[in-house]
């Protein structure tokens, strides 16, 4: 009586609820007295941790009113005996654009660039559309839909996938009966960002990635602004942002290193992302633990590649044949560490995809149950609906799954799915397996006869002592029809068979020959596990490689560590006052230099014999553009407030070139796209490591200027003419007017009053207050002449001039300036601007007493340093240990570094290189390159590592090969291009 009395309430609370309805209906009269209908006998997942056996599922309407082991089903329900089949969860897919059409790419006759925003009244950059509501541009797809319940889902989150910040999404069921009023669970659910431009704007900023980030943090700063009412002008963006301000946040990543550059902006800004990430996450999983993030992972797989030709398997890289291999682990390593995750169909070609790679995950180790939270209770919690989706319990939607087996058995059927109480069927609930292995008996002829796929869309294989017959199979309304070429009979002639399908294993039924006679025929099912032992060991998963660090080429199994390690009878380039030590002894310990001297003995250390070999400190290059995927922000003229930190590419394969050639230290520099560009990251090539650990501790802060043709846009094309500015004087003019403005924000600062902050103001307002370092491209005497007065003008000094190759002329002007000099060898004539460069320019200026470097600028001149330092001395006279100097101790001078490189000298960081012969010689080679104490390169363990890597190959290769001969589908190799980045690189 009591359990009866609380139904009752139940179903009256239930009544009240849902009595208004928040969209209105011109439907006409509407009965709202919605039956009861119990699902009884059924194994019931209430969620992936809890299970009834057994079971009563009582729905009414959309929702569920009660969920029990021996219920007590009220009168006049309807009442379905499932009889021991199961009932799930419907799953959700939190990332979709469901429902709404792709926006219309902007193709505009003008080809000039667009540099402000479109929009009137909102942000001033049209790649912000916070105001942006994916419930406006809703259309139900009703074939998108049935495709997603064919694989079980239930609901979607669905939104604009357009912009950098794209707006709100909606919540979506797929009730394919009722209208909007019904399915739309929510119209503003979720707020969505990415790194990517509108396709409907063609302004040009941002350009990069970076670019996009400062984009991002400038709004977070902007929006804390004007939600104090400080602002003078409405922001219809801001304010849309402002309103959606607690809504889940969902950052679509689509790669590794994306990820970890959304995690670093929401740690930031103290903001909890949900990051649809790529599906490699398994590469960087300490980072990602770290990255305080949730994820939703897309269940897409790569394809092996066709290798069955050599030449072009070739073009393969060593990192996507592990890409192939690895990926499978994904979701097991992801759930095994803890991180919290939920799974989307999106970026499959199809979606009946979907089931066949989540197997394949679970195949590979990932757990049926952290699976099924993927599916349902993972992304109703991120979604902030744990009480309404996901689970089967009192007061949720009616959305569940009826199937035959578990949800993941191999053989289960999905005969049900049913939304919001609507019931949509997949698979008939009376339909009878018959998929198998059976022994067909025909006309005297015994046949192996095996029945698979999908039962609405089987497939058939016969085969006659070992040679396979053609065939072909359909199933439905409990008949199955099979027929097949016979062998040695023409391709239009067939034999016919049919069988009336009952609740026995075996089939039989008549048929009908080539010839037209009339015959009976059987077919008996044999165990399941009656399978040849080669198809089984086929079916295993292929043996996973082991992770490198980083996952490519010349990746570490396991990172090196620091040692204490005595180096003995050397030729010791100090690059201090002692000079060039002959017969001389290195300790170094904890990282540092220890002692320098001769005969030095230390207990428990590695000892490395050094006689005819040449210890120098590392290579420092104060400008490069390896190591990076972005150079330039082009998209205004001035782009202070990117950073190059946020870009740094740490598995880039140059690092490991690098520390080949002697490099440990790099300034990776922004382009010259602009006269104010970007700022610098200043990192150690602590190869293996992430792109945070590469960056130089407590480094300083540096920045890029640039003079020349490329910021007026001279060679840029006859379209590029609207950007201010098109002269060297409208250049000088930029310069003045930035420093003019951060002068202004910066006593508004420091006045105590309120301000807006200004990412691109704060930085500048640095080189005022001499916190930050300018380093400038520079070709032209006048230029350089030009920015050293604009700075004196401020009481800041220029910190470098970089390239510089009329350096020569005004050598003196930049000794008393106190500027130094990075610049090339010997390159000259290779544009106007250079016509007056000569090779004796870095040795007149360093004979003025410029501090002089030579940089590389270029991927392939980084790591033969040493090579350009010797033509220090080949075009000026310059002695060794001075030329020396220009690729380490002085560039460590112009970076502020030089109390911790650059030198050897006890107390420095232990950043060495050990060199076969004088390292400005041609023939000598790096033998190993230390940072810290770490051996990053030997060259031993370097020939070692290239036969492991074409014994990897090989593996990959006959593993993708086996592949292939089992019939799966091959993708065709192509060799991916690197792309090397110069300062003009757009």
């Amino acid at each position: 009586m009591k359990k009866l009395l609380l139904c009752c309430l139940i179903l009256l609370s239930f009544k009240q609820v849902h009595a208004q309805e928040y969209f209105p209906t011109n439907e006409g009269v509407k009965n709202l007295n919605e039956k009861i209908i119990a699902f009884k006998n059924a194994i019931i997942h209430v969620s992936p941790s809890q299970t009834i056996d057994n079971g009563v599922l009582l729905i009414e309407g959309t929702r569920i009113i009660e969920v029990a082991k021996n219920l007590k089903i009220p009168k006049n329900s309807q009442v379905i005996d499932l009889k021991g089949k199961h009932i799930y969860p419907s799953f959700i897919d939190m990332y979709s654009n469901f429902g709404i059409e792709k926006p219309k790419k902007n193709i505009s006759s003008n080809s000039k660039p667009q540099y402000d925003a479109s929009r009137k009244g909102f942000y001033w950059n049209d790649h912000i559309k916070t105001d942006q509501r994916g419930f406006t541009d809703f259309k139900f797809d009703s074939k998108k839909s049935k495709e997603l319940l064919e694989q079980g889902f239930g609901v979607v989150s669905t939104h604009q996938q357009d912009g950098i910040m794209r707006g709100t999404g909606m919540l979506v069921a797929l009730n394919t009966e009722n209208g909007d009023e019904t399915r739309i669970i929510s119209t503003d659910a979720t707020q969505h960002l990415s790194f990517n431009k509108s396709v409907t704007s063609k302004q040009s900023y941002p350009t990069s990635t970076m670019g996009s980030m400062a984009l991002i943090r400038q709004v977070y700063n902007d929006v804390e602004w004007y939600q104090k009412g400080l602002s003078k002008t409405k922001d219809l963006a801001l304010e849309a942002l402002n309103k959606s301000k607690n809504l889940p946040i969902i950052f679509e990543a689509n790669s590794l290193d994306n990820t970890l550059r959304a995690s670093k902006i929401a740690n930031e800004f103290n903001l909890k992302y949900t990051i649809k990430g790529s599906g490699y996450e398994y590469e960087q999983i300490d980072e990602i633990i770290n990255s305080n993030a949730n994820f939703i992972i897309p269940v897409k797989l790569p394809k092996p590649y066709d290798v069955s030709n050599p030449y072009a398997a070739s073009k393969i890289s060593l990192n996507d044949m592990r890409k192939w291999n690895q990926a499978p682990t994904n979701l097991k390593i992801l759930s095994e560490n803890g991180v919290e995750f939920a799974l989307t169909t999106a970026d499959l070609k199809s979606t009946k995809d979907f089931r066949t790679n989540l197997l394949k995950y679970i195949e590979y180790g990932f757990d049926k149950q952290k699976a099924l939270e993927a599916l349902t209770t993972t992304p109703a919690k991120l979604l902030g609906k744990n009480d309404e989706l996901g689970v089967l319990k009192n007061g949720a939607y009616a959305n569940f799954l009826i199937t035959s087996n578990e949800i993941f058995n191999k053989e289960n059927i999905l005969y049900e799915n049913w939304v919001q109480g609507t019931q949509n069927v997949i698979n008939e609930m009376n339909i009878k397996d018959i998929r198998g292995n059976y022994t067909l008996n025909l006309d005297g002829k015994s046949y192996d006869l095996k029945i698979s796929g999908e039962l609405k869309k089987l497939k058939s294989e016969i085969k006659l002592d070992s040679i396979k017959i053609a065939s072909n199979i359909s199933y439905s309304d409990d008949w199955m029809y099979l027929f097949y070429t016979p062998i040695n009979n023409g391709e239009s002639e067939f034999v016919r068979l049919s069988s009336k399908i009952t609740d026995k294993n075996d089939l039989s039924g008549s048929g009908k020959l080539t010839n037209g006679k009339i015959v009976k025929w059987t077919a008996k099912k044999r165990a399941s596990l009656d399978i040849e032992t080669k198809e089984i060991k086929e079916e295993k998963p292929n043996l996973v490689k082991p992770l490198t660090y980083p996952n490519v080429a010349f990746g570490f199994k396991e990172m090196p560590k620091q040692e204490t390690i005595l180096f003995k009878n050397l030729t010791v380039w100090t690059n201090e006052k002692n000079g060039i030590l002959k017969n001389t002894d290195v300790l170094i310990k904890d990282g540092k230099i220890a002692k320098i001297g001769q005969n030095l003995n230390d207990s428990n250390t590695k000892i490395i014999d050094g006689t005819g070999k040449h210890l120098t400190s590392g290579i420092i290059d104060e400008h490069s553009h390896i190591a990076t995927t972005s150079v330039n922000e082009s998209g205004q003229n001035s782009t202070a407030e990117v950073t190059i930190e946020d870009v740094v590419d740490y598995d880039d394969i140059d690092i490991y070139r690098n520390l080949a050639g002697g490099v440990t230290t790099i300034q990776i520099l922004h382009g010259s796209a602009n006269p104010i560009g970007g700022r610098s990251a200043l990192i150690k090539l602590k190869w293996g490591n992430s792109a945070k650990e590469l960056l130089f501790k407590n480094r300083p802060k540096f920045i890029k200027f640039a003079l020349g043709e490329n910021v007026k846009q001279t060679n840029w094309g006859d379209s590029q003419t609207v950007r201010f500015p098109q002269t060297r004087m409208g250049v000088e003019q930029l310069y003045i007017d930035y420093f003019n403005r951060a002068k202004e924000y910066d006593a508004l600062k420091k006045s105590g009053k309120p301000y807006r902050k200004d990412i691109e103001l704060e930085t500048l307002s640095e080189i005022l207050n001499k916190e930050r370092f300018i380093t400038c491209h520079s070709y032209v005497q006048s230029e350089i002449n030009m920015l050293m007065k604009v700075a004196e003008k401020f009481n800041f000094n220029i910190n470098t001039f970089t390239h510089i190759l009329e350096g020569y002329k005004v050598a003196d002007k930049m000794k008393k300036h106190g500027v130094g000099g990075s610049t090339f060898s010997d390159w000259w004539a290779y544009k106007f601007e250079v016509n007056d460069a000569i090779p004796y320019n870095g040795v007149i200026m360093h004979s003025q007493g410029v501090t002089v470097a030579f940089n590389s600028d270029d991927a392939e001149m980084s790591r033969r340093l040493n090579q350009e330092a010797a033509k220090a001395v080949k075009y000026g006279g310059l002695s060794e240990e001075e030329a020396w100097k220009f690729v380490t101790l002085n560039p460590a001078k112009l970076l502020h570094i030089d109390d911790k490189v650059g030198s050897i000298k006890v107390g420095k960081d232990a950043d060495l290189v050990l060199w076969s012969d004088n390292p400005l010689s041609i023939y000598a080679k790096v033998e190993k390159t230390l940072i810290e104490g770490v051996t990053y390169f030997d060259i031993n363990r370097n020939e070692q590592m290239n036969q492991e890597i074409q014994d990897e190959r090989n593996e990959l290769i006959q593993m993708m090969l086996r592949e292939k001969n089992k019939g799966m589908k091959t993708q065709t190799p192509t060799k991916k291009e690197k792309q090397y980045f110069h300062c003009d690189t757009l």
